[in-house]
């Protein structure tokens, strides 16, 4: 049955069929429609489960562990400083091996108060031991709901899943989104069962310490059943396409990636607008490509060196930024490339932020770039500089978007992370906090952006 449904009503369907037998709820925006509607379900007898509006984040996920602990299957959902807030619990749920799945609707991160969507909230947390997957539209987030279940209570894996969908771009947009029959959800995910809980007949010990003679076996364990996740992953996606008819692409897919030279990869709801794109260029005979990784952790190595073998330039978009260094999904993709030998040159392009456009324009600027970084990597080594005519087509379009038509070629060697910023000196309009007419919450631009700074941190 379709219906035309927003993301967060999306995911909340996907939960229901899901069939959890508690539901741990605090409301924040954009997460709240999500728990709203399940209280609906339940209020109406069509979810049977225990519905438990919780006093904070902490609480949330607080209870969700302990209903888990006592074997029964929990949702919960945050967003953003929610999210932060469950920090302390997210180690504990994760260690204590209990398969929560958790929907986060991904939102910017205070200070500047901003409830628009990046990703800065889930990468942040990426080390806290949970396997993180991102939607890309409505229909994943529904499915991904069901998947999730499937991966975290798996027995070669007992890990809590997060499954993260951008705050506004899907959480509050509508689309057609094909809801799957109760008895088809029902084959595809059977009952919950599992030996980790409260048991008086065969007890067992929950919630223990381990000291450094014994740690480390469980932090091993943990990382090694992580990994064994991808396989398990890739099942349940084959399982999954039998009984919904639907098929995804595993834990990074590729868009014409086959013989491409200029690569983007890119995560969550972005890359809709990043295929469009790809085609633009390639009908101007811009030899390009997309990977959207679609889990983080555990993360797609393989995969990734696999789909981006043999390729010119790769490129990063993500809307984070690890202060100080770099984008974090830039980090790990080059951790990936680097252990697979891939000596391909990569740059990060930083965009999205609180919830800021991301244009068709920034991403052809960002293809130049790429180009643009093929030809000096060409030139340095005295062969023929294919990447400047890339760099041509690529730009074609971009001139909106970009302080010249061509960008310059990127010298080798140096740390290529690019920031999408507004086409004006910020500081005049906004200005920073401690300064002449700052307030204590700034205002977002709505102006078109486009790549670059200088070195001083202005507007190129």
């Amino acid at each position: 049955m379709k219906r035309f449904l927003s993301g967060d009503e999306a995911f909340a369907e996907g939960v229901r069929l899901a069939r959890p037998a508690v539901i741990s709820a605090y409301p924040i925006t954009p997460q709240t429609v999500v728990v709203e509607r399940l209280s609906e379900m339940v209020e109406s007898g069509q979810l049977n489960a225990h519905y438990v509006h919780v006093e904070s984040e902490h609480s949330a996920l607080s209870c969700a562990m302990g209903a888990s602990a006592t074997g029964a299957r929990t949702f919960t959902a945050t967003s953003s400083q929610g999210l932060l807030y469950m920090a302390e619990v997210l180690t504990y749920a994760a260690g204590g091996r209990f398969p929560i799945v958790m929907m986060n609707a991904n939102r910017a991160t205070a200070l500047p108060w901003n409830i628009y969507g990046d990703q800065r909230d889930s990468l942040a947390l990426l080390d806290h031991g949970w396997i993180q997957v991102y939607a890309q539209d409505n229909q994943e987030a529904l499915d991904l709901a069901l998947m999730a279940y499937a991966v975290a209570e798996h027995p070669s894996v007992s890990l809590p899943v997060m499954v993260n969908i951008d705050g506004f771009a899907l959480t509050h947009t509508y689309e057609a989104v094909d809801i799957p029959e109760q008895q088809q959800a029902d084959e595809f995910l059977p009952p919950y069962e599992t030996r980790n809980r409260f048991d008086f007949e065969q007890p067992v010990n929950l919630g223990y310490s381990a000291g450094p003679e014994f740690n480390r076996h469980y932090q091993y364990w943990h990382h090694r059943d992580m990994l064994a996740a991808e396989t398990v992953i890739d099942e349940v996606e084959q399982r999954f396409a039998q009984v919904m008819g639907r098929q995804y692409g595993g834990m990074a897919e590729e868009y014409r990636t086959a013989d491409a030279q200029l690569v983007l990869v890119c995560v969550g709801s972005v890359a809709g607008q990043v295929r469009q794109v790809v085609d633009q260029l390639r009908d101007q005979g811009v030899p390009c490509g997309m990977v959207r990784l679609r889990y983080l952790r555990p993360f797609p190595a393989q995969r990734l060196n696999q789909l981006l073998a043999g390729k010119a330039a790769v490129g990063v978009l993500e809307k984070d930024i690890s202060f100080g260094a770099e984008g974090t999904v830039f980090t790990n993709v080059n951790s990936a490339l680097a252990q697979g030998g891939n000596g391909a040159p990569t740059m990060n392009f930083i965009g999205g932020l609180g919830g800021d456009d991301i244009t068709a324009a920034q991403i052809r600027n960002a293809f130049a770039r790429l180009a643009a970084l093929v030809e000096s990597d060409q030139r340095a080594k005295g062969a023929p500089a294919a990447g400047s005519q890339w760099a041509e087509a690529a730009a074609g379009k971009a001139s909106t978007s970009a302080p010249d038509s061509v960008p310059d070629p990127v010298p080798t060697g140096i740390r290529r992370t690019e920031i999408l910023s507004p086409p004006q000196r910020v500081a005049d309009e906004y200005p920073r906090p401690g300064q002449p007419g700052a307030t204590s919450s700034a205002h977002s631009s709505n102006c078109v952006v486009f790549l670059g700074v200088d070195d001083e941190g202005e507007v190129a």
